[in-house]
């Protein structure tokens, strides 16, 4: 009798002991999940990326309509490019099969805040809230957790860049504007970007229906920059260059 109690003393130890092993083991998968992107800078917003090879980003603002982000994910998807959307909260709650898709094929999904106001006229406690309310719809929509942050309008001021340091996002501008939201015509928007774009910059477009010319400058965009030698890569895997580059110089 004896034996049999230290037996099942002995079996539920062990259950213990398996349950505390699996915990220890999901805390540090967590932890090492949490730590695989770090900001590459944290006294300002990120607008290009030093690198030594022709890697460039495309990113895309998106916060209204759903028609002209249909066609530009179906050119990007044809052309075997992925690129870096910026969303605002309350688009993706509206359009989380298109947030799904897009993540589907491999893009990366970012923040740019909740309701797509200009942070430098808000509070740092609105701001810390709108981009918190906005991570959780983004999230919640299907494309995971944000970690770089578009500031809407590309407007931000210290106390922005200090709240978005403090939820360890990474803030993002560009280095090439073709203005498209403006629709200056298709022509003038590739132009203005074969003019300017070159290793590590980053290439503001719009995915919002106001942005009637965009699709058709895309593909036109992509393939003369892939004539020329160079790789459209997320925004995540610029900013890896740059990381890879530093540890090379450390």
């Amino acid at each position: 009798m004896l034996w049999v109690i230290n037996g099942k003393k002995f079996k539920n130890l062990l259950l213990i002991m398996i349950a505390a092993f699996f915990a220890a083991l999901i805390l540090f998968v967590q932890k090492q999940q949490a730590d695989v992107f770090t900001p590459i800078k944290k006294s300002g917003a990120l607008s290009r990326v030093e690198t030594e090879q022709k890697h460039l980003s495309l990113t895309f603002d998106c916060n209204w309509g759903d028609q002209q982000i249909k066609t530009i994910l179906e050119t990007l998807k044809k052309e075997h490019v992925r690129a870096t959307f910026f969303l605002s909260g309350e688009w993706a709650e509206r359009h989380p099969d298109l947030v799904q898709q897009a993540a589907k094929d491999g893009n990366e999904i970012e923040s740019q805040g909740m309701r797509h106001e200009d942070y430098t006229q808000l509070s740092p406690g609105e701001v810390r809230r709108d981009i918190i309310l906005a991570n959780a719809a983004i999230d919640k929509s299907g494309g995971g957790k944000p970690q770089l942050l578009r500031p809407p309008y590309g407007k931000m001021n210290s106390e922005t860049l200090t709240t978005a340091n403090q939820l360890r996002l990474q803030p993002v501008l560009w280095s090439v504007n073709p203005q498209d939201e403006t629709n200056p015509g298709y022509k003038v928007i590739v132009s203005r970007v074969l003019q300017e774009a070159g290793k590590g910059d980053i290439i503001r477009l719009h995915a919002s229906d106001s942005a009637k010319q965009t699709d058709r400058a895309l593909p036109l965009i992509i393939r003369e920059m892939q004539n020329r030698g160079y790789t459209f890569v997320t925004l995540k895997n610029l900013i890896a260059d740059a990381q890879g580059k530093q540890q090379l110089l450390n």
